[in-house]
């Protein structure tokens, strides 16, 4: 035997996967989607969470993190990065988009047992989905050869929300200590390694290598270690996503009981011995329902209570009062808020810290009748404003189990929040509730405007009015988007010379 053989592992033996892992390798293989609610609502998350990306660029604490690891490296026929001059190798490039995108927790939502925000996986789709088209325009043979429309992007889109979605549902990540990203970086590994051809057992090789691979802890979410890295967290994923599908698609094996094995699988490792539950089988459901944050960059368990606030500031304007005359504040509220963003004492030490808490976000809304994303950063306004910190901490939440219950409900999935005023001259404000944000599926046609022209706010520090128009009138014509590849929408969105990065 020769050295070289002799260091081999030997040939895995043939195993069943898990079935959880089987069937999402089925569905992304085997189930077409043909739901036009999907679709449409697909083409909206598309535009807003790009929207997101190129508003993510304007902070210097995103930029800092994009471009290519050693300064000056062009991969030719690789990814092109939205809003910057950078093209990249493909696991690099799902970093940069899927930081972008996530950098200020403005693009879409879902909320259930887990949390997260399905539109994550775009960094790793259209990473993927530009390298394969440029590559295979150039004479590759990536993905069966192809060149991607924007409608495979749109329906990749969908099964990977679906994917995520489903496994949010009942099952809760948080509460063994594990971010939601985990499940960003499966659904993106399965998605994407479809896309790049490989066939139904090589997408359960690639899940199961996302399922076994190191997963994110949440403390980086949570006083007293709330930081930066949970804007960069899903970019992260996105890119553990791709580097491991290319690995499987050299050859790499799977891990077929990566779940269920005694001792060393991920349920007993990471999940206190239990298995995933499942509420409903993989279809469209979670993109028809998905949750878009329409009207503040602010975690989506707050937004009604913003809207609550907001109500209340034109309220105390209109009888000549303010918030200096407000002595506090009870927010109604679910079990999750509580759980992720009720930070009433806590300090805000940075722009983490501040677009996770409630007290603040509201606070900032009943003094200043706004919260944008520059209110967050140390320094600003906001952030220095001694009204903002002693109103903060006069805001106290407390769980309604009603809206705790409406909030799981599936045919509901309501955020519900309420806030009750009392005045420093005793007099008790009629309370505000909010039951759903503007995102929710249930205010769906009342939001569309609204998020185009969220979208055409985000496009205009980089583009001219023009190409602003060009991409606006795209986006709201669904066939001829859909029909479009992929590198050539891509290719709209290059600056060659950005101000940002």
């Amino acid at each position: 035997m020769s050295p070289l053989q002799s260091g081999a592992p030997p040939p895995p033996q043939s195993r069943e996967y898990d079935p959880e892992i089987k069937d999402i390798a089925s569905y992304v293989h085997n189930t077409p989607i043909n739901s036009d609610l999907a679709f449409d609502t697909a083409r909206f998350v598309l535009l807003d969470t790009l929207g997101c990306g190129l508003e993510g660029l304007r902070f210097k604490e995103c930029t800092k993190l994009l471009g290519p690891i050693v300064e000056g490296t062009i991969v030719p026929n690789g990814t092109k990065v939205p809003g910057t001059p950078f093209q990249l190798d493909p696991v690099n490039g799902a970093f940069n988009i899927g930081a972008m995108i996530r950098w200020l927790d403005y693009n879409d939502c879902w909320l259930a047992a887990e949390w997260g925000h399905p539109s994550d996986n775009l960094g790793a789709i259209l990473a993927v989905a530009d390298w394969i088209s440029r590559t295979n325009r150039a004479g590759g043979n990536l993905g069966n050869g192809k060149v991607i429309t924007i409608k495979e992007v749109l329906e990749a889109m969908i099964k990977a929300h679906e994917i995520q979605g489903c496994l949010a549902l009942l099952n809760s990540y948080n509460k063994v200590g594990l971010d939601h990203v985990v499940l960003v970086k499966v659904a993106s590994a399965a998605v994407v390694s479809k896309m790049l051809g490989l066939s139904e057992k090589q997408t359960a090789d690639a899940v199961s290598q996302a399922w076994v691979d190191g997963q994110s802890l949440r403390t980086y979410r949570h006083s007293p270690n709330t930081m930066s890295r949970k804007s960069w967290a899903a970019g992260d994923a996105c890119q553990r996503a791709v580097n491991l599908v290319l690995k499987v698609m050299k050859g790499e094996p799977g891990v077929p009981t990566v779940l269920s094995a005694p001792v060393w699988g991920f349920y007993d490792v990471l999940f206190k011995g239990n298995k995933f539950e499942f509420q409903r089988p993989y279809g469209s459901y979670v993109m028809e329902n998905v949750l878009f944050k329409v009207s503040y960059p602010a975690e989506f368990h707050s937004q009604t209570a913003i809207e609550a606030a907001k109500n209340i500031h034109k309220r105390l304007a209109d009888e000549g009062k303010s918030a200096k005359d407000i002595k506090d504040i009870t927010c109604r509220t679910h079990e999750a808020c509580i759980r992720i963003i009720d930070k009433q004492f806590k300090p805000m030490d940075n722009f983490a810290d501040r677009d996770h808490c409630i007290q603040y976000m509201a606070a900032v809304m009943l003094v200043f009748g706004r919260l944008e994303a520059t209110d967050y950063t140390d320094g600003g306004e906001a952030a220095t404003s001694p009204l903002v910190e002693s109103l903060r901490q006069k805001i106290k939440c407390v769980e309604d189990p009603q809206f705790t219950e409406d909030y799981h409900n599936p045919d509901m999935r309501t955020i519900p929040n309420a806030l009750t005023v009392t005045l420093n001259d005793g007099t008790v404000m009629e309370e505000v509730v909010v039951n759903a944000p503007l995102g929710h599926g249930l205010r769906r046609e009342e939001a569309k405007p609204e998020i185009l022209s969220k979208y055409k706010r985000h496009l205009g520090p980089h583009f001219s009015e023009a190409k602003v128009k060009e991409l606006v009138d795209l986006g709201n014509d669904g066939k001829k988007l859909e029909g479009m590849a992929v590198d050539e929408y891509v290719d709209m969105y290059v600056v060659e010379d950005s101000k940002f990065v």
